[in-house]
């Protein structure tokens, strides 16, 4: 079963870059940056056509991926405290306001801002954080090949040897098969604190300098990032479908599994916790699976074990991280 490759938009010339490093040069990246803009008034007319019937294809094509995206999404949008949002709103409120001059309406909209962080300090006043809003990115830039991973990763490590940072992040890019949900959160420590300094500055008459405490406020929100390969939900997806094939067709069953134990072995490749343990031991029931399904044994237990193994290996790698 082979996986579809999905590049989206904004990472096109990214991997497009990377693989030009490896293979031409610079001069090679700096042409293909350049012919994209030939005909800017063509592209710029076709390109939502082309974007809503790439977003179908996907859909169509990766079933399993796009359901974890919109999972993903669900809870995201599940999370968002709507009095921190109304914050965030009020605060850029507040800006508009210094920018037209109209002090007045500064200060209400900063005290607006501040009764819903009291509501907020009284309502989680044992939470640091607290979600204002998120974004969820599937990005598949990675080529299938072993080979080609290796060729990259090879790439990664003289670009860093060279401290050639910049061509070692572009490769890094060409190498993410992932659902990144990325989660902005209003810290509860600072952020009451820049409200009540932009206040004072306004009160002083420095409109610049409290425009800029509420700038700096709202470009220091928190940003909280997790991660969850692409390999490893079509690993999970090509087990369950085994599961449900083991006795309608046990050859079929047999493919799954192949095709769950190369899913598995393209995450580690891709330095998705290449290190965890679940991984030598999927692989070691999945081979008993298979052994097991050549004859007439009950494999209930093995396909639940593997999936507490999957799970546990799921959990691993979905952990957040804060940025």
């Amino acid at each position: 079963m082979r996986q579809p490759i999905y590049i989206y938009g904004r990472w096109i010339a990214i991997f497009i870059a990377s693989c030009l490093v490896l293979i031409a040069g610079c001069s090679s990246s700096n042409t293909a940056a350049n012919a994209p803009q030939a005909k800017p008034q063509t592209q710029a007319q076709s390109q939502p056509n082309f974007e809503q019937q790439r977003q179908a294809a996907e859909k169509q094509a990766s079933p399993e991926v796009e359901k974890e995206r919109q999972s993903a999404k669900d809870q995201t949008d599940q999370s968002l405290d709507q009095d921190a949002v109304a914050a965030i709103d009020q605060t850029r409120s507040a800006i508009d306001a210094i920018a037209a001059n109209k002090k007045s309406d500064a200060l209400a909209a900063i005290e607006a801002a501040t009764g819903k962080i009291n509501i907020l300090l009284a309502r989680n006043a044992a939470a640091a954080l607290i979600p204002v809003a998120s974004e969820v990115d599937v990005i598949d830039t990675a080529p299938l090949d072993e080979k080609a991973i290796q060729t990259l990763d090879h790439g990664v490590s003289d670009a860093v040897k060279a401290k050639d940072y910049p061509t070692a992040r572009l490769i890094l890019y060409s190498l993410m098969s992932e659902i990144r949900v990325r989660i902005y959160n209003l810290p509860l420590a600072t952020y009451p604190t820049a409200l009540k300094d932009a206040a004072r500055l306004l009160d002083q008459g420095q409109n610049d300098q409290a425009s800029q405490t509420l700038l700096t406020a709202l470009n220091t929100l928190t940003v909280i990032e997790k991660v969850t390969p692409i390999p490893v939900v079509l690993a999970r997806a090509a087990i369950m479908a085994a599961e449900d094939q083991k006795q309608k067709d046990k050859n079929v069953a047999q493919t799954l599994l192949a095709t769950a134990r190369n899913q598995l072995q393209r995450a580690q490749d891709l330095g998705y916790v290449a290190g965890a343990p679940e991984y030598a031991a999927l692989n070691t029931n999945i081979a008993q699976l298979e052994k097991e399904l050549k004859g007439n044994g009950d494999t209930s237990s093995l396909f639940s074990t593997l999936k507490d193994e999957l799970s546990s290996l799921f959990n691993r790698q979905s952990a957040p991280e804060r940025r």
